[in-house]
């Protein structure tokens, strides 16, 4: 039986189940995807988007799913906190992949939502209809399967000229005593001229197997501002399958980072579409990885119209037989003229047993541009290794240090200088070999 077929079964048997407790908005979009996902199943590694990363090992594993919508054993609320020095965020929390209501009254300006995307998709189905679904219905097999079984998520949304100046933080506690497959959904839609920030993190409990599939819809308004920050600590037994679908409409600005420390397998996935002109991404990855751990990032930004702006930097540094692996695509269409894009690949090797994979991919239809990109894979530099030694720093303090200054012009583009600070220790500790531990946190072991 293929993996499909397997959950599809669960699918027809639960059905009933899934369907019941979530809003008709929701399960419209579910028998879409779902006749979707028959039809074209998961992604094969002779997909060329799929060719470093073969999922259907992963997805043959035997997971537990939460259909029932068993409430979770812990509340983190009370036991979580992921403070980070100087950082005041309004936090908000996914256990598995069940959000948990706020209990307090929310503090935001008057008329941001934030909170179950159920719940407001059962209370107000025409503010959710031309957004939800409306990005990652054109996507994969790994999207169709999370719209198909999806049951709640996590909804942002902020009204034309609203600001929100306390950063906004999700916290995706997975904890089970079970090998489990959650499947989280998030939809951010930022209507003209709104700007926040947004912290999204990752973070296991037990050393169980688990799988977490994620799609994340973003839609951003003319003259709109989204910064949003992604930070993976899980486990060398976590595995993520991360989606991000984003619109951006005329002179919009979209500021993403995403920075894996600790992970077992991750394929995060980005596609950006600009659609207005005037409008701006800039993209950050950094990926540190040992063991045998393996981080994907797949990047596709579409520029549809012309002058507009995009910009990329992603770097790993991969030790003992980890694997890297960065596909990025940049699609210049061919009323696209006046474009500016930049892509930049950069990627250490510590050992010799490590992999990078590397395919950047330029497609240019418009004849009036200014776009460049570029993939290096190197080690650490001898010469500034033998002039630090030769001052008396110990080898493995230097190498700590060349590290960390390659590290710094991901980190440095951080505009939130609590995270950037606390980002700085964390990566430093991470090439020591210390365990992390979240300030005042009383999960962390």
């Amino acid at each position: 039986m293929s993996n499909e077929q397997e959950y599809i079964e669960l699918f027809d048997q639960n059905r009933s189940l899934i369907e019941e407790p979530c809003a008709p908005l929701l399960n419209k979009a579910r028998a879409k995807a779902y006749t979707s996902f028959k039809a074209i199943g998961f992604p094969t590694k002779d997909e060329e988007e799929y060719r470093y990363t073969d999922i259907l090992p992963i997805l043959a594993e035997n997971y537990g799913m939460n259909l029932g919508r068993v409430d979770a054993a812990i509340n983190p609320r009370e036991i979580f906190s992921c403070d980070v020095p100087n950082l005041h965020t309004h936090q908000e929390y996914i256990v598995n992949d069940t959000y948990l209501a706020r209990t307090e009254e929310s503090k935001l300006p008057e008329g941001v939502i934030l909170g179950s995307l159920n719940s407001v998709a059962a209370k107000r189905p025409e503010l959710l209809a031309p957004y939800y679904n409306a990005l990652a219905q054109n996507g994969d097999g790994v999207a169709q399967f999370n719209t198909t079984f999806v049951q709640d998520g996590l909804l942002l949304y902020i009204p034309r000229n609203t600001q929100v100046d306390t950063t906004i933080q999700l916290m995706n506690v997975l904890r089970t005593n079970v090998e489990l497959l959650s499947n989280r959904r998030l939809l951010i839609v930022l209507e003209e001229g709104a700007q926040a920030s947004m912290l999204v993190c990752d973070h296991t409990v037990e050393k169980i197997k688990s799988l977490s599939v994620q799609v994340v819809e973003i839609f951003i308004g003319r003259g709109a501002r989204l910064d949003l920050y992604e930070l993976e600590e899980t486990q060398n037994e976590n595995i993520r399958l991360s989606q991000l679908f984003v619109r951006q409409e005329a002179d919009s600005r979209f500021n993403h980072t995403n920075v894996t420390l600790t992970n077992g397998v991750t394929r995060n996935s980005v596609n950006v579409s600009l659609v207005g002109e005037g409008a701006e991404v800039n993209m950050n990855g950094l990926a540190i990885s040992d063991k045998k751990q393996h981080i994907e990032n797949n990047t596709v930004v579409d520029h549809v119209v012309g002058r507009c702006n995009s910009n990329e930097l992603y770097k790993y540094i991969l030790d003992d037989e980890s694997k890297g692996v960065f596909v990025g695509k940049m699609l210049i269409r061919k009323d696209a003229q006046h474009t500016a894009s930049q892509q930049t690949n950069r990627n250490l090797c510590l050992a010799k047993s490590a992999r990078m994979y590397a395919q950047p991919q330029l497609e240019i239809y418009a004849d009036d541009v200014k776009c460049g990109h570029g993939s290096t894979v190197g080690q650490l530099d001898e010469n500034a290794l033998f002039y630090m030694r030769q001052r008396g720093i110990p080898a493995d303090e230097a190498c700590h240090l060349l590290m960390f200054a390659f590290a710094g012009e991901v980190i440095d583009a951080i505009k939130l200088d609590a995270l950037r600070e606390r980002l700085h220790i964390l990566v430093e500790k991470r090439f020591r070999g210390e365990l992390n531990r979240c300030q005042g946190c009383s999960l962390c072991k």
